[in-house]
C-alpha cells in the first residue's frame, strides 16, 4: 500500500512530518554532530521561515503534543494512568 499527502508520496516518518511542517524536520531537532557554523545556519533559516509563516509554531507544537501523547499511551494506557492517579489522591 502506498500512501500520498495531495501528489506526494510519503514513505516514511520523516516523509509524513515534512509535508505536515512543509520543511524537513532536522531543520527544528538538528543533525548529530552539526557543528557549531553548521547549528548557526540551521537556526537562521528556522528563524527566517518562523518569520515568514508564524503559524508553523502552532503546526509544531500540535505534531509535539501528538507525539508526546502517543509515547505516553504506548508507555502506560490511559486506563493505568487513571487507576494509579486515584491511588495518589487516596493515599
Amino acid at each position: 500500500m502506498r500512501d500520498y499527502i495531495g501528489p506526494y508520496r510519503a514513505s516514511t516518518t520523516g516523509d509524513f512530518l515534512e509535508l505536515a511542517l512543509g520543511t524537513v524536520p532536522e531543520l527544528w531537532l538538528g543533525e548529530p554532530g552539526e557543528n557549531d557554523q553548521e547549528r548557526a545556519a540551521r537556526i537562521a533559516a528556522a528563524r527566517d521561515i518562523i518569520a515568514d509563516d508564524p503559524e508553523i509554531l502552532d503546526r509544531l507544537n500540535a505534531l509535539a503534543a501528538d507525539a508526546a501523547s502517543g509515547l505516553l499511551n504506548a508507555l502506560a494506557p490511559p486506563a493505568s494512568r487513571s487507576r494509579s492517579a486515584a491511588g495518589r489522591r487516596a493515599a
